[in-house]
């Protein structure tokens, strides 16, 4: 389940308003209404009106856990990543998880990217885990 970058998260990146290292880069879940715009959606108030709600969810996500930022010489290609990330006995319904840069503030948040789930997925009373793809949350492959 490899993610989609949104189209303004590099010119932020290169113009120091996302620091991946170092920023509270957060992950939220959203419901199946969201419609994915990455031309039109830079910000986390985009689409903070689809976030999913329930219980063991806290509006906002969580906080990514030991991100790392890595080249790969081999293949050109910079990988962003971090741990797996769970909603521990939590009873939620998702479509989308954003990745995002999080100020504390919505209008000032940048979106970085999102994975579709390609369905509906659910927790009922149980853990709510998003298992990032081997590969890495982000990809930019450098041509």
């Amino acid at each position: 389940m490899p993610s989609k970058l949104y189209g303004s998260f590099l010119v932020k990146a290169l113009n120091k308003e996302v620091d991946y290292d170092t920023d509270t880069i957060k992950v939220a879940l959203l419901t199946s209404s969201y419609t994915p715009d990455q031309d039109a959606h830079d910000y986390y108030n985009d689409v903070s009106t689809y976030e999913v709600s329930g219980t063991g969810y806290t509006a906002g996500g969580n906080t990514l856990a030991s991100k790392t930022v890595t080249y790969d010489s081999a293949n050109n290609v910079i990988v962003l990543d971090a741990a797996d990330t769970t909603w521990a006995s939590s009873t939620i319904t998702a479509r989308y998880a954003v990745v995002y840069d999080s100020t504390g503030t919505a209008s000032t948040s940048a979106l970085i990217g999102y994975v579709d789930f390609g369905s509906d997925q659910s927790s009922t009373n149980g853990n709510f885990t998003i298992t990032w793809d081997s590969t890495g949350i982000v990809r930019i492959t450098v041509a």
